[in-house]
């Protein structure tokens, strides 16, 4: 009589403890490939966008010179405090940290969304990055898209920064609404289910993106191409941010439970 096969799927094994490394290694490596993305596809965009501000500033009328109190001029100006360069290279410091962080944020959701998913260990992986990178990056960046340093007014900064984290509170909310009602279709077909959970994420990110104000501080001489350009460039790296999370907590756990619990061929034998 033939043996039954094992089966293949692989399960999110491991302890808090054990998940939370898998999601500070994985998030590393996120990190310092979305700084590497950001280093090469959105510093140049940035570096262009400064040099637009300076150029304006440059070309001031002279009349706010002479306002100016005496013994003032622009070269008394302050310095940045952390060079161009600096901040090129801080990046990487940045988004390894930021990576880490985010790592270890995704290992605790893993080890609490396993309880109540039959999904394993790289499905589930793979799920939560598409859903974290829905909730934190695509929905608030499609509400509040990311802008150069030429463009925005710094006295609004706080305002700005807290219509963001609103928008972020959106996004989760949106995922675990789609979620939801996913899986309070139980039953029906993959494909219903896969629609209403879908359409209950859109309904939940219109209203939001409705009743959530506006903001348009770009101005309208600032380059149309160069705005387009570093705006696609922000989402590249924030999708290579969470798409490597995503994939290498997958490898990660593929890997670790093959190497502990390796899968044993059986044969059929015929009596």
């Amino acid at each position: 009589m033939p043996l039954t096969p094992p089966t293949t799927a692989v399960p999110l094994g491991g302890s808090l403890k054990t998940l939370l490394l898998r999601g500070l290694l994985a998030g590393l490596i996120a990190g310092l490939l979305a700084a590497t993305v950001g280093y090469f596809v959105g510093e140049p965009k940035i570096d262009a966008a400064i040099a637009i501000e300076e150029a304006a500033s440059a070309s001031e009328p002279a009349h706010q010179e002479a306002a100016e109190p005496a013994g003032h001029t622009h070269g008394d100006e302050e310095e940045p405090l952390v060079s161009r360069d600096g901040q090129k290279a801080g990046q990487f410091l940045a988004l390894g940290l930021g990576g880490m962080a985010f790592g270890a944020i995704f290992a605790a959701a893993a080890h609490h969304a396993r309880r109540f998913t039959t999904l394993s260990g790289p499905r589930l992986a793979l799920g939560l990055g598409i859903g974290g990178w829905l909730a934190i990056a695509a929905v608030p960046f499609f509400k509040y898209p990311a802008n150069p340093p030429a463009v925005g007014d710094p006295e609004t900064i706080n305002d700005r920064t807290l219509l963001w984290v609103a928008s972020v509170l959106l996004g989760l909310v949106a995922v675990g609404a789609g979620v939801y009602v996913y899986k309070s279709l139980h039953g029906k077909l993959d494909t219903l289910r896969l629609i209403g959970g879908v359409a209950a994420f859109v309904v939940v990110v219109t209203l939001g993106y409705v009743l959530l104000p506006g903001v348009d501080e770009v101005k309208a001489d600032f380059p149309a191409g160069l705005l387009w350009q570093f705006r696609v460039a922000s989402l590249a790296q924030t999708a290579t941010l969470w798409a490597a999370l995503g994939l290498g907590f997958a490898f990660l756990t593929e890997f670790t439970t093959r190497s502990t619990t390796p899968v044993r061929e059986e044969v059929a034998t015929a009596v």
